[in-house]
């Protein structure tokens, strides 16, 4: 089964690799992903965030140092929502590129809510990181 999906991105006049670096570091999620993250610490190793979903738990996936920002939410249930992120140079300047999946039983208004909360992280980080 594969679930439809929608790419939103975000130019960002930075090097990728100075956004995979701010972005793709844990501490830094309250910083730009207001979707996902009102304060996140460090609990033996695993980064624990209070998101508007709840208390989750956030796993980056290897490869930041190539642009992946690949990180999988893990519900206190132990279900785990995995969400690509992808930093993309583009000339002078990089994309930001989110894939958010409809996930099964999603209507079309929280579908709606979800794309708009990650184009508004996306903006925020762009903020952030063109100061």
């Amino acid at each position: 089964m594969s679930f439809d999906a929608q790419h939103v991105s975000q130019t960002i006049r930075r090097d990728p690799s100075d956004i995979a670096v701010f972005a793709g570091n844990p501490a830094n999620l309250p910083h730009w992903a207001a979707g996902l993250s009102n304060g996140i610490r460090n609990e033996a190793g695993r980064w624990v965030t209070d998101s508007p979903m709840g208390e989750v738990e956030v796993k980056f996936r290897p490869g930041i140092e190539f642009g992946i920002l690949d990180h999988d939410v893990i519900f206190p249930d132990g279900t785990a929502m995995h969400n690509p992120l992808r930093i993309l140079h583009n000339d002078d300047v990089s994309e930001v590129v989110f894939t958010v999946y409809r996930l099964p039983n999603v209507s079309d208004e929280e579908l709606a809510r979800d794309v708009e909360a990650v184009r508004k992280d996306l903006e925020h980080l762009r903020d952030v990181l063109e100061y």
